[in-house]
């Protein structure tokens, strides 16, 4: 049994609509003058990015941009990033700028920039950084994986077809920056997709296994549900439920982008102590064999591993059927339990994400491939409050199929 538990975070969180106009200061604390930033072909043409330089520009940095992450990329474009910037100049600080794909190569690419090697050099385990990474500020356009403070930076292993997890809290950005109006461009379904990732994180964190069973020796990332955790999990829950049909039907909404973003980053502070589980370990290998998003993935997923958890976590299976806005008067615990799942699933219609997985071209032969890989990434299924199985899961799957 452990009976210790840690709690980290970013070290500061800066919030509101304009705070991107905080900038300066924020780069004037961490004594940088040339600039790295790392963002996506959509921000360019968005005219974020645009935006940001001209901030760093008429307070005289020195700005370098790569702005060629694409969704959920290769290792080998980690390492193009890396490579243009040892090209350019000296770095003293990187910016991510964008969703999680931007903020997890600007991770890797503080990461290299400091201490060499290649990114899979870092994967296999937690905590393989030696120390602190180069300062990073992690600027958030998508309400989704929390990446702006969390410990994770995922890239895809193509040779091996797999969704790579570098995992350290040396990963973590220096600074988090949360602007709302930079999130009102985003297009309805990566709303939706980012939203329901969020949504996940939130609800496998909360139902994690109790951090006093975790079986692991030692320092470990995630460590299973902690109270601070689950605090932190059950609000970002209300708030995704409260806001994720508004922010996807109705994208001008300031409020409701606000309050997903929010969402999102409580999300991202307890999935990164306490960890996610099986629809994530889920994830990772069909993540590998299909081009969909990695939120679209795991939210399809989630009502599923939801109902395969639900004998063992039902009181708060309970909870978050009520968190997400489910009647459960009259309802045993049980019932209820079931009901949370059974309102994730309508609310994967209601934004529009398919709901089965024969939808994203998964097939029946895939199935067994699919169990064996998600039972391999140990620091996810030991997290899962019901011990999986290949049989367990693949009866899970299939009940997706």
């Amino acid at each position: 049994m452990r009976n210790i538990w840690e709690f980290f975070s970013t070290k500061r969180i800066v919030y509101g609509k304009g705070a991107v106009e905080q900038l300066d200061s924020i780069l004037k604390s961490l004594n940088a003058k040339n600039i790295l930033l790392v963002t996506d072909p959509g921000i360019v043409n968005a005219g974020i990015a645009d935006r940001v330089i001209s901030l760093l520009v008429s307070a005289e940095y020195n700005v370098v941009m790569y702005d060629k992450v694409v969704p959920e990329p290769p290792v080998s474009s980690a390492i193009e990033c890396y490579e243009f910037a040892k090209s350019q100049m000296e770095t003293d600080a990187i910016i991510g700028l964008g969703g999680g794909s931007s903020i997890d190569m600007a991770k890797i690419a503080a990461l290299l920039l400091k201490y060499g090697g290649h990114p899979l050099d870092y994967y296999g385990g937690e905590n393989q950084i030696p120390g602190p990474t180069l300062p990073l500020i992690a600027i958030p356009t998508t309400a989704g994986t929390g990446s702006e403070v969390t410990s994770v930076a995922v890239l895809t292993d193509t040779e091996n077809n797999i969704k790579a997890g570098i995992s350290d809290n040396y990963l973590r950005p220096e600074v988090a920056l949360l602007d709302p109006e930079l999130t009102l461009g985003l297009p309805a379904y990566v709303t939706a997709c980012s939203g329901i990732d969020a949504l996940s994180h939130a609800v496998e964190a909360y139902t994690a296994k109790n951090f006093q069973y975790i079986q692991a020796e030692g320092n470990i990332l995630f460590q299973g549900a902690l109270p601070i955790s689950d605090a932190l999990a059950l609000q970002a829950i209300k708030l995704i439920a409260d806001n994720l049909v508004l922010a996807v039907l109705q994208g001008s909404n300031v409020e409701a982008r606000g309050n997903m973003l929010m969402g999102s980053l409580l999300a991202g502070m307890a999935f990164s102590n306490a960890g996610t589980a099986a629809a994530h370990a889920l994830a990772y290998p069909i993540g590998g064999l299909v081009k969909s998003p990695h939120g679209e993935v795991t939210g399809l997923l989630l009502p599923y591993v939801m109902k395969f958890n639900s004998s063992v976590e039902t009181e708060k299976m309970g909870n978050i059927a009520e968190a997400l806005g489910v009647s459960t008067a009259g309802l045993s615990p049980k019932e209820k339990a079931h009901a949370a799942g059974e309102a994730v699933l309508g609310l994967l219609e209601e934004i529009g994400l398919p709901t089965k997985l024969s939808q994203i071209g998964i097939k029946e032969e895939d199935i067994p491939s699919i169990s064996k890989k998600a039972l391999e990434i140990a620091r996810l299924i030991r997290n899962n409050p019901r011990v999986p199985t290949q049989k367990g899961f693949e009866e899970l799957l299939r009940s997706a199929m």
